[in-house]
């Protein structure tokens, strides 16, 4: 395993429990999401999310009647993804299995393949590549494929939303070049935050994207409109919240305010 994998690894093998509470505290980029989803996903359908950490999509469809499958780089990502849905009482199959290595699991063809992770931290082009091309195979003709990015403008907007953070950051010489990517229409390879990590910049995700051959459906930034503004607008009434997430929704496929989100998600078809 590469170094950075094994970092990666690392990372969610320490913080499973994190992770699974991290859609708690920044709930839109759920509740969006999987309302983008759910325009084709019906109960019944066959599942296959890789790289889906511990497993808060999967079980989420699991209690919606889907037959899902969770593979993981993280062994402790899939523990955790495990003991939830034993609580929950679903079915879920679990591999701890780099997406890189799927062909060494016994996998079928799914209604749907989620890749809502692995491209966040494959630092390589040709590693990108490779996870989609598996996601693929592993994709029925006409199922759908999701695939989430994380997006260069989100360290921005982090600062934003954390008083004080602009000006450690813009205190560190090596976090230039990412600040410089944002202005200039560069993805940014990160290895100075949270773990090692692969930000794009927004232009670029629909050209990497139109290599493989899908129908695009949907290209829509996860959290809306709603992320510089979150930890304020989580604060207020459930009626203004529940108003902001209607309107979001409605925003949510307008590429000029693509730039609002953190991470972005490609929903496409295989012929």
């Amino acid at each position: 395993m590469n170094k950075d994998i094994e970092t990666v690894r690392r990372f969610y093998d320490q913080g499973a429990e994190q992770e699974w509470l991290r859609l708690e505290s920044h709930p839109f980029e759920f509740i969006l999401t999987t309302w983008m989803m759910d325009k084709y996903i019906r109960p019944g359908d066959t599942i296959l999310d890789i790289g889906g950490g511990p497993g808060r999509y999967s079980i989420h469809y699991a209690k919606k009647g889907c037959h899902v499958v969770l593979a993981d780089l993280s062994e402790g990502n899939i523990a955790f993804a495990r003991r939830k849905a034993e609580e929950e009482a679903v079915p879920l199959t679990v591999y701890a299995k780099n997406c890189l290595e799927l062909d060494e699991l016994p996998l079928e063809q799914y209604d749907h393949v989620f890749l809502m992770g692995p491209l966040y931290h494959l630092m390589e082009e040709d590693e990108r590549v490779r996870a989609v091309e598996l996601a693929l195979k592993h994709l029925r003709p006409g199922g759908k494929l999701y695939v989430s990015f994380i997006m260069v403008i989100g360290g921005v907007l982090y600062d934003l939303q954390h008083a004080g953070q602009i000006i450690v950051d813009r205190a560190m010489p090596e976090a230039d070049p990412f600040f410089d990517a944002v202005a200039e229409g560069r993805d940014f390879p990160n290895r100075i935050g949270f773990t090692t990590n692969y930000m794009y910049h927004q232009r670029n995700i629909l050209p990497f994207m139109d290599r493989f051959g899908l129908e695009k459906l949907h290209f829509f930034g996860q959290e809306g409109i709603l992320a510089p503004n979150y930890r304020d607008l989580l604060a207020r009434s459930p009626e203004e919240i529940a108003l902001w997430v209607e309107l979001a929704k409605k925003y949510l496929e307008v590429p000029e305010l693509l730039a609002y989100s953190e991470h972005a998600m490609y929903i496409g078809q295989k012929p």
